[in-house]
Formats: structure tokens, sequence, C-alpha cells
């Protein structure tokens, strides 16, 4: 189960979670996003537990907990949604006459 977890101190690392969740079982990975320009943390990340249950549990000590000075938020991952791909904006006709203006 993809676990994520929100709230993050900036100061926190992947070794940090890694401590914090395997108390509760097996950690398949873990990951904090980034900024991919600063290479700061952007203040979340996900753990991976390949156990529902241990992760269920995981989520339910963690939530709410502090971990540097931060208090954590913790749920279950929900997949990415497509909406910011594509399908935005602006019809139009894309067949070569340009152009739509007034003349």
């Amino acid at each position: 189960m993809n676990i994520y977890v929100g709230n993050l101190s900036y100061e926190a690392t992947e070794e940090d979670l890694r401590l914090a969740f395997e108390q509760f079982g097996q950690i398949e990975s873990v990951n904090i996003i980034k900024d991919k320009f600063s290479g700061k943390s952007k203040g979340f990340g996900f753990v991976e537990m390949p156990s529902k249950a241990e992760a269920k549990s995981a989520i339910d000590e963690l939530n709410g907990k502090d971990l540097k000075g931060r208090t954590l938020n913790v749920n279950e991952a929900r997949p990415r949604t497509e909406s910011r791909r594509g399908g935005g904006g602006r019809g139009g006709d894309r067949g070569g006459r340009g152009g739509g203006g007034r003349y």
C-alpha cells in the first residue's frame, strides 16, 4: 500500500521516515518529494508498504504524531488524477487556415 505523508519538516530525511514506519512492518520504498531545481523537500513524501494491514497500522499510529517538530498528516495515497493533462482550453481549427479574426 502506498502511504502519503504530509506536513513533513523540511529537515526530515528518507531515513527518518523509514525509521518511523519500519516499527510497523516491512518497507518497500521511501520517497520524499523534492523541488527539481533547488533539491529541497516540498514537505511531503510517500512510503510503500507491501502489507495492507501493517500500512493501516502505521497510518493509524503515525497520523497526528510529531516528527522533527511537525505534526504528520498520514493517510492512504490516492492515485494521481489525469486532470492536469491535456484536454483543456481552446478548441479551434487546426486545419491550417489560420485566423478566425475579423475581416
